[in-house]
């Protein structure tokens, strides 16, 4: 029985020789075994589900193809000629730099993207370079509003923010505000914003082809006891980059891993072709969620992501996301469980109704199944009414694990295009940065960050990357967007005062004629 139990281990090395499988991997799984011992039975089980897990192992070299189709990709998504057919969308954001530590004021937010809107009060204070978050409120918005004309959906806007500046004493400024919109849009500017389609249950009339910031004024002007100042539209990867920017200023990617997936970073300007100017760099966001929409991703897809993105609600879309972000892994891992059980190699062959419910194994229970031992396991698989065995768990253990490795190696794989095309834009034999990252997946799954850092370590070895994890990046992250684009816009005021005190209004104007 132990040489059974050890030539499994060495069939389980020998499998991911080829793949990318960290020593704490191995590690975790000789941990698994000691908690869940194994009977000859289960051994052979074991080799029958490895091979079903095969197809979501990747090796490096397929990692390295993902990557180089990622960077043709983004190349076409920044061309002028090419971004309408390219999957992966790269759109400016007009966020033309990060935080330098001299932001400072008092700031609104305003996030929107869900049932429930927040409006915030944030203070930057420079001399402790830190953001506080002063206060917040969380607004309902009622489903006739959802559904209802636009105008009425931005007049409770307007009044929900009037309520919250009556109830801190702030009607009397007029304050910058940043508004993360999270909502399918095209930018035009920092404070032009044109919703392309609703989303998340919303639909209301009148505002799909229109700029959702003049919406906005236009509901605060019809109640004319208030007014705002400057107006930045913010995603919330851009507002996760810029939250993490302003505590450590080499941070240059902003990365989400939770419900969706995305990532902004910080581009040349030379090589933004839909926006004029060559000078300087700009924020783009990326929509990698979109990467393989083309069909370009189909020989790393498993049947199980076909069929979780046939029997979404957006099939053909969002093809990388569907195999990286929280939203689908716990799916991805329910179907090859069924598929499991129906070729009797799980739970009897007994296949419980929960377990064949759709959307039923939450993709919290991967990382709960990893993170903890048999107990909450036992729980777990009792609650889908699953008659298991010390041999199940140890098996379900290994689908969690396989599938949540493979989604941190996906994303690993992006990440490492983006540093290796900042380093490559640059001419820099190594970059050092930091990347600003938020999403539960990234911050709840036990071994998640772990693996995700060891797989760029290898796809990019040039690149010394630190994570820091954001705080509130839609609300504290809009904010900081908003502190940037006013200490750039006082820029040119400010050096055009510091030349009139240096030269006076008549030499100056002799100067520049």
């Amino acid at each position: 029985m132990l040489f059974q139990i050890k030539q499994l281990l060495l069939h389980y090395r020998e499998i991911h020789t080829e793949t990318l499988v960290s020593s704490s991997h191995l590690r975790r799984w000789k941990e698994v075994n000691k908690l869940f011992p194994c009977e000859t039975s289960d051994v052979l089980h074991c080799e029958s589900v490895d091979e079903c897990l095969q197809p979501f192992r990747l090796s490096v070299s397929t990692l390295q193809s993902v990557s180089t189709r990622l960077k043709k990709d983004m190349i076409r998504g920044l061309g002028k000629h090419t971004h309408h057919r390219a999957p992966v969308k790269m759109l400016p954001t007009f966020v033309r730099a990060t935080p330098d530590g001299t932001e400072k004021g008092d700031f609104l937010a305003l996030d929107l993207g869900g049932t429930n809107f927040r409006v915030l009060h944030v203070r930057i204070l420079e001399d402790e370079q830190r953001v506080v978050k002063m206060d917040s409120q969380i607004c309902a918005i009622p489903q006739e509003i959802m559904l209802g004309h636009g105008e009425k959906l931005f007049d409770h806007i307007a009044a929900c923010l009037a309520e919250f500046l009556d109830s801190h004493e702030l009607k009397g400024q007029t304050l910058p505000l940043g508004f993360t919109f999270s909502f399918p849009c095209e930018q035009l500017d920092i404070d032009k914003s044109v919703l392309i389609r609703w989303t998340k249950g919303f639909n209301c009339s009148g505002v799909e082809g229109e700029d959702v910031v003049r919406l906005l004024r236009e509901a605060i002007h019809r109640r004319g006891d208030y007014d705002i100042g400057s107006v930045a539209m913010v995603n919330d990867t851009v507002g996760t980059m810029m939250s993490c920017g302003y505590r450590d200023q080499s941070c240059e990617i902003g990365m989400i891993i939770g419900t969706g997936t995305n990532a902004c970073y910080m581009e040349e300007m030379r090589n933004v072709k839909r926006v004029e100017g060559e000078d300087g760099r700009m924020c783009i966001n990326t929509e990698w969620g979109g990467f393989g929409d083309d069909g370009s991703l189909r020989d790393i897809q498993t049947d199980f992501d076909l069929v979780v993105d046939k029997t979404s609600l957006n099939p053909g879309i969002h093809t990388y996301e569907k195999m990286i972000s929280g939203m689908y892994l716990g799916e991805i891992a329910r179907l090859v469980l069924v598929k499991l059980t129906e070729d009797k190699l799980l739970f009897d062959g007994q296949v419980s109704d929960a377990l064949q419910t759709p959307g039923r194994f939450e993709t919290r229970f991967i990382s709960e199944i990893e993170d903890t031992g048999l107990e909450n396991t036992q729980r777990i698989l009792t609650e889908l009414d699953l008659n298991w065995s010390l041999g199940d768990v140890r098996l379900v253990w290994l689908v969690c694990d396989t599938i949540s490795t493979r989604s941190a190696q996906l994303c690993a794989a992006a990440l490492a295009t983006i540093a290796n095309r900042i380093r490559n834009n640059r001419g820099l034999d190594h970059l050092k940065t930091t990347v600003g990252v938020d999403g539960t997946v990234f911050k709840k799954h036990p071994n998640f960050s772990q693996q995700l850092q060891a797989t760029v370590r290898l796809l990019a070895p040039r690149c010394d990357i630190t994570f820091l994890v954001s705080e509130d990046g839609s609300g504290k992250g809009a904010a900081m967007v908003t502190a940037v684009a006013q200490r750039l816009a006082l820029q040119p005021v400010v050096f055009e005062k510091l030349l009139l005190e240096a030269w006076g209004p008549f030499d100056l104007l002799v100067a520049l004629w």
